[in-house]
């Protein structure tokens, strides 16, 4: 633990608080499994802290074949200082789309539901004859051009007053798909949720039942997930969990931090809508890469980036289906990232399995701009720099 190894001096260079946390709840780590390219120390350095101003709590699992490592920091609360639960439910954004992708796979493989096939050819009432050349492949892979939905507010102040407000998804894909497209099917990549609103939309169409009971019956019960569900329109994370917070403006009219831990995920839906823990994402990541949730040669669409530029950037996509991919300490790895407000969460590994990592961050700007310190540290700390 004490060696200092090139990853600890990177991190610290990144500037890493490692002084005292500024409510109680340090960093607790089981013992790791010793490793030659051990990051331990490096994630040690970037749990320390806190709560800090970049997160109140932070869960973190790393495995694979290159050693084992468990580690939490923060507290449970900032009422109560209690220190973070390390089994802790949150919500973990975005990954939710890593398993939207493995049912449609999993449909594709039963011919229920055919990649090359269009959208609008499975929901001819839903989706407008100004996207019929968009194909099911194409929203899983973003590179199907339709643009977001609108949603009421532009602040996240009023975001926040409308938190309970219950979104429709298929109200969501009307409004997307009333504006002109981004551009033609399979030119570009636009990371956006539409893509997987559609998508949950197209599993309960080809197979009668809800998207969620789907779900539950193809990936959550066969590997035993027991503390990941699908919320609906409950605001509350059921069970045991850290609280999230906002860095927001108050009553007051001063900016400070306010409990966002209660507010609904309608929106995100099939793209976005998961709760779930540091160790069922473990579990699911693992079974994902050997196999055991996509099977045979589909498993390879969720490893293919498209041969397309992002819309943004001009930089090559980085997103395929389900996962996005990164060069990481000189090596390739794939995963996803997540974001709802008071949480970020991500789950990642290298192709071969040898080291994966899983954390939930209970961020303070969940949803801003740039990656979170606290979360960035940890992928820098597990992987190396880019």
């Amino acid at each position: 633990m004490r060696t200092r190894t090139a990853l600890l001096a990177a991190v610290l260079a990144a500037g890493v608080a490692a002084g005292p946390s500024v409510l109680p709840g340090p960093a607790h780590a089981a013992p790791a499994v010793a490793s030659a390219r051990s990051p331990h120390a490096a994630l040690e350095a970037a749990l320390a802290g806190l709560p800090d101003a970049d997160a109140t709590a932070a869960l973190v699992r790393v495995g694979g074949t290159e050693g084992v490592w468990r580690g939490s920091s923060g507290v449970h609360d900032l009422r109560t200082g209690r220190p973070a639960d390390p089994a802790a439910r949150f919500r973990a954004g975005s990954v939710t789309k890593v398993f939207t992708a493995a049912v449609a796979l999993q449909l594709a493989a039963e011919g229920r539901l055919d990649l090359d096939r269009t959208a609008r050819s499975y929901l001819p009432g839903l989706i407008p004859a100004s996207y019929a050349g968009v194909t099911v492949r194409q929203l899983l892979n973003h590179t199907h051009g339709i643009p977001a939905p609108d949603f009421p507010g532009s602040t996240v102040e009023e975001w926040y007053a409308q938190r309970f407000r219950v979104h429709d998804p298929r109200d969501m894909v009307r409004s997307a798909t009333a504006k002109k497209r981004e551009f033609a099917p399979g030119e570009r990549q636009h990371y956006l949720n539409i893509g997987y609103t559609i998508t949950g939309l197209l599993i309960e169409r080809v197979t009668g039942d809800s998207y969620e009971h789907q779900l539950a019956r193809r990936v959550l019960r066969p590997l035993g997930l027991r503390d990941t569900y699908s919320p609906g329109t409950n605001p509350r994370i059921i069970g045991p969990h850290n609280h999230g917070y906002q860095r927001m403006r108050l009553d007051d009219g001063t900016t400070g931090l306010r409990d966002v831990s209660v507010w609904t995920s309608t929106d995100g839906w099939a793209a976005g809508d998961l709760v779930s823990t540091t160790k069922d994402l473990e579990r699911f990541t693992r079974a994902l890469f050997r196999g055991q949730v996509v099977r045979g040669p589909l498993l390879e669409e969720m490893f293919t980036l498209p041969k397309v530029t992002d819309l943004s950037s001009g930089e090559p996509a980085a997103y395929s289906v389900g996962l996005s991919m990164k060069v990481l300490g000189g090596r390739e790895v794939w995963g996803k990232t997540g974001g709802r407000w008071g949480y970020n969460a991500a789950i990642a590994s290298t192709r071969d399995g040898s080291r994966t990592l899983v954390y939930g961050v209970n961020s303070t700007d969940a949803k801003g701009r740039e990656m979170n310190r606290v979360a960035e540290h940890l992928m820098v700390a597990a992987y190396g720099r880019p």
